[in-house]
């Protein structure tokens, strides 16, 4: 059964290898850590999400890129810079393991700095967390711990959830950026007009 936690122990389940649901600033996200391929199995199992739409990656800081082996090339960081924290996942190059742990079938892996004091707190004790918005595939995201607990909370795999109250933003834009070419993936919170002018 579904459970309600707090930061300390949505922290510990997520470190022992299970999926928790986390608020974010857009929605709510289903959460496991990048460490635990069965838990990130599991996030795709829930969703129904078919196994070659990768899951993105949240992280606290800028630097926990560099650390996975993940160079950021001169758009990323424009990006980074004017965007993050915030509602933009850069999809960018990365080694092979890395992106097949996330289930990309290419060699990239999305990356997101939340704007969101609590899971920040949470992702800088448990370290990088493939997040995906807490819905079905192609369903509607959940926006509070109610939502979450009606349409998972009968899964035995959604172990708990950290209730940060209602989440009522738009998805984040995703944009794959490479070498010097950027191409947008999903219109979401960010305006495409505003990537141009920084990207210009």
């Amino acid at each position: 059964m579904t459970v309600v936690v707090d930061r300390d122990e949505a922290v510990r389940l997520l470190s022992a290898g299970d999926v928790v649901a986390v608020p974010t600033d857009t929605v709510y996200g289903l959460a496991a850590s990048l460490e635990r391929e069965v838990a990130v199995a599991q996030i795709f199992s829930m969703k129904h999400r078919p196994s070659g739409v990768a899951l993105p990656v949240l992280i606290d800081t800028l630097s926990t890129i560099e650390r996975l082996g993940v160079t950021l090339s001169p758009l990323a960081r424009k990006l980074s810079d004017a965007f993050w924290p915030g509602a933009l996942t850069i999809v960018m190059d990365a080694p092979t393991e890395l992106a097949r742990r996330v289930g990309s079938s290419a060699d990239t892996v999305g990356f997101r700095v939340p704007d969101d004091e609590l899971l920040r707190q949470v992702l800088a004790q448990t370290g990088p967390l493939v997040v995906s918005s807490a819905n079905e595939h192609s369903a509607s995201p959940c926006h509070c711990a109610e939502e979450v607990l009606a349409v998972f909370g009968d899964a035995d795999t959604l172990k708990a959830i950290l209730d940060g109250g209602d989440r009522s933003g738009v998805v984040s834009t995703v944009i794959q950026v490479h070498d010097d070419e950027w191409t947008i993936l999903r219109e979401g919170a960010l305006d495409a007009k505003d990537v141009s002018r920084v990207l210009a």
